[in-house]
């Protein structure tokens, strides 16, 4: 994998009163090289449900789908993967209960990385590299130099994540293989086009998305 791994927050859509599905479908229609769906708010069912509908969307973009925390969630869905934190199910105990699900984990020091690398996850993503607003009590800013460190020893893909937008895209691309974004994938809200023109807002979304693949990819 290389380029765009988008991130599809729920909370930060429901905020903006963003239908979640049709977003994550704008974001899969320009082919990210994965898109991972962060539902912290939702109960099991609701969660359940969107993923199956996001899923259908990221089948036919040919786009791996990760669920956030739940791998039972992931493997009812049909998704590809899962993503879990520090705080969450240990990737050993994912491949116990879940064998066909590639895993990632969240790393926000290089003593994390080397402990999560340990078991053999199939990607890492280290972060924050810049201040990000997408967390409400984000870890200390870990630096483009250490992403460079850490991109570097690591035998698996490292996915950057933190405060990455287009201007930084590059940058984030020549240091590691994959950048994570969240609010980087929506319009600034004083620049939205009209909520009465939807499908205009929602191809914003996916020209934004593809310029940032782009950008992480090819730099």
């Amino acid at each position: 994998m290389r380029g765009l791994y988008a991130i599809v927050d729920v909370t930060i859509l429901s905020i903006r009163r963003l239908p979640v599905v049709e977003v994550a479908g704008a974001i899969a229609n320009a082919h990210p090289a994965a898109l991972q769906v962060r539902a912290k708010d939702l109960a099991p069912r609701e969660t359940l449900q969107l993923l199956r509908a996001v899923h259908a969307h990221c089948l036919e973009a040919g786009v791996p789908l990760f669920a956030n925390d739940r791998p039972d969630l992931a493997v009812l869905a049909g998704c590809e993967g899962v993503h879990v934190g520090q705080d969450d199910i240990p990737v050993h105990v994912v491949r116990r209960i879940a064998p066909g699900l590639r895993i990632g984990v969240s790393t926000h020091t290089i003593a994390q990385v080397d402990q999560a690398l340990a078991e053999r996850p199939d990607y890492v993503a280290f972060g924050p590299v810049f201040e990000t607003r997408s967390k409400a009590q984000p870890d200390e800013v870990v630096g483009i130099d250490a992403l460079c460190t850490v991109a570097r020893r690591c035998p698996v893909p490292v996915v950057a994540i933190g405060g990455i937008d287009l201007a930084r895209a590059e940058a984030v691309g020549r240091a590691t293989h994959l950048g994570a974004v969240i609010a980087g994938l929506l319009p600034d809200e004083a620049n939205d086009p009209p909520r009465a023109e939807p499908l205009a807002y929602l191809s914003l979304i996916t020209d934004r998305a593809r310029a940032l693949h782009l950008a992480l990819a090819s730099a």
